[in-house]
């Protein structure tokens, strides 16, 4: 089959054929992500969603509505291939959570995929022939976007510009121009082959616009060669990391009987020898453990804090995940705290940094009260959800630059992670990505978390429960890290951040340019027709 003739199919397409195409290509789309980072499967799906927009004033129903809803439907295929694993997370506790399972799989990706339906309505709104409906294609789907990772606490994730996390040179350019700009090139670049069905006749070539996204594309790609080049890994001198990856089962994570378990590992993983030169934790400067680590209130069990301050060597410092309990805390209000804790050798807390983007039905829900009496609660089973910390600060830990701590996903919002004016030395991300198994999620999470190191130009530490546990370099280099599922240390230096990065000055101007441009250009078609 042609390429004419394929898009004259999806063009004339209408009803359930219209609804079943786009959500097929929705669903092919997600390979783009992590695991799979299949990405070229872009310049197929995405013109298929051009033609879409092309055939949409021939349903039945008015060219917006049709166009919303193949984005929806493109939207809901998207999502819903790309987060199943959600799923997971409601067969941790099954007799609490189950029955809610299909609701979570199907009604996040249901709601996400209304920013895909307002982004393919707003293209139809200002539609052109030719090449130039890419561009309005690129910056409506990349308005909406943004909409998604901002709007209602925001929810970025595999947000479309992630498809060119690898292969590394291509993730150099998020250093650039930032994640929101990448999308937009992403969708335009990825889209163009949908000009190859146009008729020959046009004002273009058709193999213009295809021929430029290549160009671009390879522009990209010299940028992050260049960059890698450019930057090699330098190591802070006398700072030595070891991350512990205890890979603990859910069911112990949050119980409190297991508590001499978990301690055990813990203590036992931390201390373990990892090569021939090793002195167990002798050598090691920073001790990282992830996402709320113990089963208990750790500064209410002096026990536990003994045992750690007994493991501490005099020049450890350990940096962990705990749940805290809030000052005010009673045994019938038990408020809490999702919170890293900063360990000096002798067992006193150093620093506490609180979570402060809580995640939506896993650490509270909306409308807590009314929802709890009607029997409903969040994943974590904290009464009355868990509090949020005051906002995002760069820590001082001792014998290293000052850390920023960024707890679970905290660390996929671009543009928001890191404060102004607090450029730390390295980012800590301590996550519990254990809820969801070995499915996608956690490679995403992963992906995800890279790419703001690379877009930050700063190393970043990941101890994670189950893995991926990690230690980044600032252009994204892996210096060491430990697969999903496995239970080990990761021992490493830590690498040394480099300049800060133009997107970090520019990125949000360089998303108004391309988005007013694209605009211009075809308002100028437009008004030419």
């Amino acid at each position: 089959m042609t390429i004419t003739r394929l898009a004259h199919v999806v063009i004339l397409a209408s009803g359930w054929r219209r609804a079943f195409i786009a959500f097929v290509a929705g669903a092919a789309s997600a390979l783009a992500m992590a695991p799979i980072n299949a990405w070229p499967v872009l310049f197929v799906t995405f013109p298929v969603l051009i033609w879409l927009v092309d055939g949409s004033a021939a349903g039945r129903w008015s060219g917006l509505v049709t166009a919303a809803l193949a984005g929806w439907c493109f939207g809901f295929g998207y999502f819903l291939a790309g987060l199943y694993w959600i799923g997971y997370a409601f067969l941790v506790d099954v007799k609490t959570f189950g029955w809610l399972l299909p609701v979570a799989v199907a009604g996040l990706p249901a709601y996400l995929a209304l920013y895909t339906a307002l982004g393919l309505a707003a293209a139809r709104l200002i539609w052109v022939r030719g090449p130039e409906r890419v561009l309005a294609f690129a910056a409506t789907m990349t308005a909406a976007e943004w909409l998604r990772g901002h709007l209602l606490s925001g929810f970025p994730w595999n947000t479309f510009g992630y498809a060119f996390a690898e292969p590394l040179v291509l993730a150099q350019s998020v250093s650039l121009v930032g994640i929101w700009t990448l999308t937009f090139f992403c969708l335009a670049i990825c889209a163009t082959p949908a000009v190859l069905a146009d008729d020959k006749a046009d004002t273009w070539h058709p193999y213009r616009p295809l021929f430029l996204g290549v160009v671009v594309l390879a522009a990209l790609v010299g940028y992050g060669t260049i960059r890698l080049w450019s930057h090699p890994t330098g190591y802070v001198s006398g700072v030595k990391l070891r991350i512990i990856q205890p890979n603990l089962p859910q069911d112990d994570k949050f119980n409190y009987s297991a508590k001499a378990q978990v301690m055990d590992r813990y203590l036992r993983l931390s201390d373990r020898a990892t090569g021939p030169q090793s002195n167990g934790l002798r050598d090691v400067t920073h001790l990282i453990w992830p996402e709320a680590a113990f089963p208990f209130f750790l500064s209410r069990e002096p026990d536990a804090l003994a045992q750690i301050t007994a493991l501490l060597k005099p020049s450890t410092v350990l940096v962990t995940g705990a749940v805290r309990a809030a000052s005010n805390a009673s045994t019938t209000d038990l408020r809490a705290y999702n919170s890293v804790y900063v360990i000096d050798p002798d067992g006193s807390i150093r620093g506490i940094y609180d979570k402060v983007h809580l995640v939506p039905f896993g650490e509270y829900l909306p409308f807590q009260r009314l929802l709890e009496r009607i029997g409903l609660m969040q994943l974590t089973k904290v009464i009355g959800g868990f509090l949020s910390g005051d906002r995002r600060r760069a820590m001082d830990v001792a014998g290293a630059p000052k850390m920023l701590p960024l707890i679970c996903y905290e660390a996929i919002f671009p543009g928001a992670a890191v404060p102004r004016g607090e450029r730390p030395g390295w980012l800590v991300n301590v996550t519990n990505d254990g809820w969801f198994g070995i499915s996608s999620g956690p490679y995403q999470h992963f992906q995800q978390a890279r790419l703001l190191a690379i877009a930050e130009g700063l190393p970043l530490v990941r101890a994670a429960n189950t893995g991926i546990s990690a230690v980044i370099d600032p252009v994204g280099r892996i210096v060491n890290a430990l697969p999903l599922g496995v239970e080990g240390v990761v021992d490493a230096r830590l690498p040394v951040a480099i300049e800060p990065t133009i997107n970090m000055a520019y990125g949000s101007y360089f998303l108004i340019l391309v988005l007013a441009v694209s605009l211009i250009v075809v308002g100028w078609r437009r008004l030419r027709a």
